[in-house]
């Protein structure tokens, strides 16, 4: 009977444990259905999107609420009311859902595409035509990298690049210039800008949305590096969810997200 009881106390002490687990992976009272589209994810898709979603506003009257940036600054939030996280790349998308576990990985839907390109100074001074000028002795380039701590799209990028035709001298000549690794594209723009730097790995839409200060070279097709961005629908998301994210993808809304890099 002793031996009854005690098992009984472990095992309603691990029952507390996994469900105190559980409630901790899917946010304090969670309830995104509030009359508001809430969607979450990193800098640098949230420009076009914002474009779709003020056309969808005007013609629905739903709000439609955009949260980006640092995963590190929206992540409470999100585990409370996002109806929508959005991936900007597919190992960007697997890592947010280790921790938002009310998203199902087979619900994902990658839905536009766009190329990494080279970013330069505006004027492009230095003449960057495309990878092999990177090798030059005297070029400077900055490149993102998650580094195991940060999730970002831009992770093992440059090395796809630099290593696309099976040359390892490529990617030893292309390391020996990045003299910045940075953690997510914001700060790869800062330390671009404050190094005075000649090239950096990014998307379109980083030179898209900064024109006074970026011009994008066009890598080679034989170089070209492709990433999607892709979203996913919590089950108990505002029912308008669904239908922004069929608009998001429309004939109307494709136009406005081309014009940013992204493409079907």
């Amino acid at each position: 009977m002793k031996f009854i009881c005690i098992a009984s106390i472990l095992l309603a002490g691990f029952a507390s444990t996994a469900a105190a687990h559980e409630g901790h992976d899917h946010g304090d009272h969670y309830d995104p259905r509030d009359g508001v589209i809430k969607l979450y994810g990193a800098g640098g898709p949230h420009s076009a999107i914002q474009k779709v979603a003020d056309v969808w506003q005007q013609q629905t009257g739903t709000r439609v609420e955009l949260t980006y940036g640092p995963e590190t600054t929206w992540t409470q939030a999100a585990r409370q009311d996002a109806d929508i996280i959005w991936g900007t790349a597919e190992q960007s998308m697997t890592a947010f859902l280790q921790t938002y576990t009310m998203f199902n990985s087979d619900q994902v839907e990658p839905i536009y595409i766009r190329p990494a390109v080279i970013a330069v100074q505006k004027g492009n001074p230095r003449g960057i035509e495309g990878f092999d000028d990177l090798l030059a002795d005297d070029i400077s380039i900055v490149v993102t990298e998650g580094a195991g701590v940060s999730n970002t799209s831009g992770t093992g990028v440059w090395e796809d690049i630099a290593g696309r035709l099976g040359n390892l001298e490529d990617v030893i000549e292309f390391r020996r210039n990045i003299v910045a690794f940075r953690h997510g594209s914001g700060a790869s723009f800062k330390a671009f800008q404050e190094l005075d730097a000649d090239a950096w790995i990014t998307w379109p839409d980083w030179p898209a949305r900064n024109p006074d200060s970026l011009e994008a070279v066009a890598l080679e097709a034989e170089r070209a590096i492709w990433r999607d961005l892709n979203v996913v629908v919590s089950p108990e998301a505002d029912p308008e969810a669904r239908a922004f994210l069929d608009f998001l993808i429309s004939e109307e809304a494709q136009p406005l997200m081309a014009s940013e890099g992204w493409v079907r």
